[in-house]
C-alpha cells in the first residue's frame, strides 16, 4: 500500500514544462552566440575589417585582441567567424576557423597534435604523445595543404600557451615554403595585456601585425548587452523594472565584465524561479550577487595550492578568534605550526609575504603596511576579506589536513 506521503512526493518532485520566468534560458549561458551584438560596435567595426580580405580570397593579417576577461573578445570572435564561414560557403570561398582554448592546450607541441587530428580523417588521427615536435609540424603542414583554402586559427587565452614554437612557425609558414595551396592567418586572444612584451622579437614582429583593444564596459554599454538578452532569454515584463541598471551596475564594478553581469541576472532569474516568483525583482540580484560571490570565493580557493590554503586557514583562525587584523610576524608562526600539524615542511617567511600579495589581488585578504617609526618598525597586517562561513567551507579539505582549531569549532 502506498502512503500518502509517498504518493505527495510522486506530484511534488515529477519533472513539467513550464520554465517561467524564462523564455530561452540557455540565451545568458556562455556559449550563447546572439544574433545582433551590442556595445562593441567599433570594435566590431575595426575587428570585421581586419577579416574582410578572407572574404575577397586574400589572407588576412595575423590579429591580436587584448583586454581584461568578460569584455567580448571571444564572443565577438564567434559572431563574426559564424557569419564569416557562412559568407564563405555562399560566395564559394574556402575558409575553415579552428578555435583552441590554451588553457587546457598550452605547449606548442600539443595544439599541433590538436590541429593535425582536426584537420586529419577520422582513421588516420594520430597518438597525443611519442612524435618528435618537428614530425607534427610536417604532420600538420600536409594536413593544412590536403585541406586548401584559408585557415585560420583562433588561439583564446593565448597567454597560457608555454613556448612560442608554434607561433613562429604559423606566422612564418608561407615565407619558409612549409605551405603550397592552403595559407593561414592566427587570431590571438588574451585577458594578459602585458602578453605581447613577453613573446620573442621576431614572434611579435609577424603574430601581432594588427591589434584590437576591448575595453571594459561601461554601466551603459552593459545595460544594452543585458536588454538585448532581456528580448531573448525571459517572458514579456517579468523583470521589474531596477534589475537590468543593478545587474548593469554590478558588472561595471566588476571592471566591466559583461560575462559576471549576465551570470548575475542568469542567478536573479533562477532564484524567483525556484521560489515561484511572480517576478523578477531588485531582491533576487542582490540575493543572487551574494550567492555567486560565495560561489567565486570557494573557486579561487580550490585554486590554491596546498601551502597557499594552509596560510589562509591560519589567517582565518585569527578572524574566527577576533584577533583580526594579525600581524604577519604572528601569522606566520600559526602557518608555522599548521605545516607541523599536517606533517608538512613550512616555506620561508619570505614566500609567505609574497603569497600574502597574491591572496589580496585575489580578493581573499586584506593587507596593511603599517610603519611605527623606531619603536615598532615596519610590519604588516593581514585580515580575511571574506565572509568566513564561505571559506571555512572551501577550506575542509585542509582543516581535516591540519586539524580543528578552536577558534572555529562552533562555526564547522
Amino acid at each position: 500500500m502506498t502512503s500518502y506521503h509517498t504518493k505527495n512526493q510522486m506530484g511534488e518532485f515529477d519533472f513539467k514544462p513550464g520554465n517561467f520566468p524564462f523564455a530561452n534560458r540557455n540565451a545568458l549561458l556562455d556559449d550563447y552566440t546572439p544574433e545582433e551584438f551590442v556595445g562593441r560596435d567599433d570594435e566590431l567595426q575595426e575587428y570585421h575589417a581586419a577579416l574582410q580580405p578572407a572574404i575577397d580570397g586574400s589572407q588576412p593579417d595575423n590579429i591580436f585582441l587584448f583586454g581584461k576577461t568578460g569584455v567580448g573578445k571571444t564572443a565577438a570572435t564567434r559572431f563574426l567567424f559564424d557569419r564569416l564561414e557562412s559568407a564563405g560557403e555562399n560566395y564559394d570561398v574556402g575558409i575553415k576557423t579552428k578555435l583552441i582554448n590554451c588553457d587546457g592546450i598550452d605547449t606548442s607541441y600539443r595544439i599541433g597534435i590538436e590541429l593535425v587530428n582536426t584537420f586529419r580523417k577520422t582513421g588516420e588521427k594520430i597518438s597525443e604523445t611519442g612524435h618528435p615536435r618537428s614530425k607534427v609540424y610536417d604532420m600538420m603542414w600536409e594536413a593544412f595543404d590536403n585541406h586548401g583554402g584559408l585557415i585560420i586559427l583562433v588561439l583564446d587565452e593565448i597567454d597560457h600557451v608555454q613556448d612560442d614554437s608554434l607561433l613562429y612557425q604559423l606566422s612564418r609558414a608561407r615565407e619558409n615554403r612549409e605551405l603550397t595551396s592552403a595559407r593561414v592567418s592566427v587570431v590571438g586572444i588574451s585577458n594578459d595585456l602585458s602578453y605581447r612584451d613577453r613573446l620573442s622579437p621576431k614572434v611579435r614582429s609577424s603574430l601581432c601585425e594588427r591589434s584590437i583593444n576591448f575595453p571594459a564596459y561601461s554601466a551603459d554599454e552593459l545595460r544594452e548587452v543585458l536588454r538585448q538578452r532581456e528580448s531573448i532569454a525571459f517572458q514579456d515584463d517579468v523583470l521589474g523594472g531596477g534589475v537590468i541598471p543593478l545587474c548593469a551596475a554590478y558588472g561595471a564594478q566588476e571592471s566591466g565584465d559583461a560575462r559576471k553581469a549576465l551570470d548575475l541576472l542568469l542567478k536573479a532569474g533562477d532564484i524567483a524561479q525556484e521560489e515561484g516568483a511572480d517576478q523578477v525583482i531588485d531582491e533576487h540580484v542582490r540575493r543572487g550577487r551574494k550567492l555567486l560571490q560565495r560561489e567565486e570565493v570557494t573557486r579561487g580557493i580550490l585554486g590554491l595550492n596546498e601551502h597557499e590554503r594552509i596560510l589562509l586557514y591560519a589567517v582565518t583562525t585569527f578572524e574566527a578568534g577576533n584577533e583580526s587584523p594579525v600581524r604577519s610576524r604572528d601569522l606566520y608562526r600559526q602557518y608555522e605550526s599548521f605545516c607541523e600539524q599536517a606533517g608538512r615542511e613550512s616555506l620561508t617567511s619570505r614566500w609567505m609575504h609574497d603569497h600574502i600579495d597574491e591572496l589580496e589581488m585575489l580578493g581573499l585578504l586584506a593587507v596593511e603596511k603599517r610603519n611605527e617609526g623606531s619603536t615598532g618598525g615596519q610590519y604588516k597586517t593581514v585580515t580575511l576579506n571574506q565572509d568566513i562561513n564561505p571559506v571555512l567551507k572551501a577550506l575542509e579539505q585542509i582543516i581535516n589536513t591540519v586539524g580543528i582549531h578552536q577558534s572555529i569549532q562552533s562555526q564547522i
